[in-house]
């Protein structure tokens, strides 16, 4: 075994290295352009990405339909990994276009907003492509300091302010919940590599082990912690609000990527290391069934509160919980059909909603936040393009066909009727249906932005008059979402090559083998660490 690190693997992370690299010298940048010329920054970050998919395109090319495990076995490079490193760049690529005229507008254009961004999207690589619950607690970190500074970037406006102290505070709150949950899982399997959990929990949770309620509790703390990021009822309190006060291109950058990347960590965890647990002998509940009643829940609560709001960006964040319901019932459903269906979802709610809120953006003016409801009054009069993306991109959220959203969803509801058919288990199906009557109550609540822009008059007469770029972006995104509808097949293709790398675990509880004494813990006893295989 190598005692050092090789350039082939420094070559495996070459995407995180260019992105380090121009994240650190967008400061320099910055400094050298002078203050307020952040637009410099932001085409010097643009060039970075560029630079970046193509190194990932690179690694797909030499990679493909293989796993390269890296810094003892601390990252891997896998198609999972990538197809969500194409996702990250892409959307941040997409958020500093329509953050530029926004900066102008509030007058704060600067540099370092481009290089947060950037140090943003590193931390959600490595969240992708970690193997190691200690690595992918630092990349969690990483990601997540960069987005709390970003919430609050708007230094003189009160609401951005409390955002950024809420969001820091349950952040740091649900970390430490998730870190003891990591340190739980350290104590019980002496390591903390997600495949040396995996093969300890086989063990340890079989009936009559002592250990197994040790690892339920260690489960709970650890799907709570990333219940939080992703915004799952009870754990979302604090999106409503980080969605209102952050300035709105990094709300869409939270909405999508954020959401995206906490997607891509929980699956691997779940999956990878805690597979064995997806049902528990003895009557415990695994996390299946946890993840199930948190998802119903979640769907219910976001669908059913965004109905009130009046403010568009509190509409969208509560839409956002919803989504991420449905995103949960994927991991729930534990089939092919359903991990399949996690990625294409996130594909095509990166498109949708960032086009969504690119026409939001849009309607900022001087002294107009065109964050209300009401500003949309009338919009098909002022900007007849922008009203027909927003109406596509709002079809799209709600799942109706030919839109990509569709296709999202048709994988997750035909995931969770697959498993009830397989393992003959009833709830299944109940969470498909509440999935389907959610969506009639999101229909609802979209369709109030549909009327406000097509069917109300509005008494202000200023015209909306987006940037060559806002409009370049809109309509590409308008693109993808009605292609990807019409035209599924490449990227339902990529999201199967993502999704076959992760196994499809029995659907009902089996009674596990009695382990060895050699191998297995007594009562009140941790195994020991090997030090041959388990150092990092």
């Amino acid at each position: 075994m190598p005692t050092g690190i090789t350039s082939n693997e420094l070559w495996l992370i070459a995407p995180e290295l260019i992105i380090t690299l121009f994240a650190c010298l967008a400061l320099v940048v910055d400094i050298v352009a002078g203050r307020g010329r952040g637009r410099w920054t932001a085409l010097f970050c643009l060039t970075g990405i560029g630079f970046a998919l193509i190194s990932t395109g690179i690694l797909y090319s030499e990679h493909h339909g293989s796993e390269r495990a890296a810094f003892y076995r601390m990252v891997a490079v896998d198609d999972y990994a990538i197809f969500f490193k194409f996702l990250f760049l892409i959307a941040a690529a997409l958020t500093i276009l329509i953050s530029v005229r926004y900066l102008d507008v509030e007058r704060h254009q600067s540099g370092e907003f481009y290089a947060l961004i950037m140090f943003a999207v590193l931390g959600m690589m490595f969240m992708a492509s970690g193997t190691d619950l200690l690595s992918l607690y630092v990349s969690l970190e990483l990601m997540a300091i960069a987005v709390y500074v970003l919430v609050g970037y708007l230094r003189n406006d009160r609401k951005s302010n409390e955002a950024a102290i809420k969001y820091f505070l349950l952040g740091a709150f649900s970390s430490g919940i998730m870190l003891y949950g990591i340190s739980l899982f350290y104590g019980a399997a002496a390591s903390t590599n997600l495949s040396d959990i995996s093969a300890a929990v086989v063990e340890l949770t079989a009936e009559g082990q002592p250990m197994r309620y040790l690892l339920l509790i260690a489960l709970v703390l650890m799907a709570a912690g990333m219940c939080f990021k992703i915004a799952a009822v009870p754990f979302h309190m604090w999106a409503p609000d980080a969605y209102e006060g952050a300035p709105t291109p990094v709300t869409a950058f939270m909405s999508v990527a954020v959401k995206a990347a906490s997607f891509a960590m929980f699956t691997r965890i779940f999956l990878d290391g805690f597979g064995a647990m997806r049902y528990l002998p003895g009557g415990l509940p695994g996390w299946a069934l946890i993840l199930g009643i948190a998802a119903a829940v979640t769907i219910t609560w976001g669908n059913i509160a965004a109905t009130t709001q009046k403010n568009v960006k509190r509409l969208l964040a509560y839409s956002s919980i919803g989504h991420a319901g449905y995103l949960l019932l994927g991991l729930v459903a534990g089939n092919r059909t359903g991990y399949t269906g996690i990625l294409i979802y996130l594909l095509v709610y990166t498109f949708m909603n960032l086009g969504a809120w690119t026409v939001i953006i849009a309607l900022r003016r001087e002294g107009i936040a065109g964050d209300e409801v009401e500003d949309l009054n009338g919009l098909v009069h002022k900007a007849p393009a922008l009203a027909v993306f927003m109406l596509v991109f709002l079809l799209a959220l709600a799942g109706i066909p030919p839109t990509a959203g569709f296709i999202g969803k048709y994988y997750i509801f035909l995931a969770l009727i697959e498993a009830g058919s397989v393992e003959s288990n009833p709830w299944m199906y109940a969470l498909a249906v509440l999935a389907v009557l959610m969506t009639a109550v999101a229909i609802y609540y979209y369709y109030t932005i549909v009327k406000a822009m097509f069917l109300t008059d509005s008494d202000a007469k200023i015209a909306v008059e987006p940037t060559r770029v806002q409009w370049s972006v809109a309509a590409a995104a308008f693109v993808l979402t009605i292609g990807m509808g019409v035209l599924p097949q490449f990227f339902i293709n990529r999201s199967v090559e993502a999704a076959r790398r992760f196994q499809v675990y029995p659907q009902r509880p089996q009674a596990a083998p009695t382990p060895a004494r050699s191998t297995a813990p007594q009562t009140g006893q941790l195994r020991q660490r090997d030090n041959g295989t388990n150092e990092n």
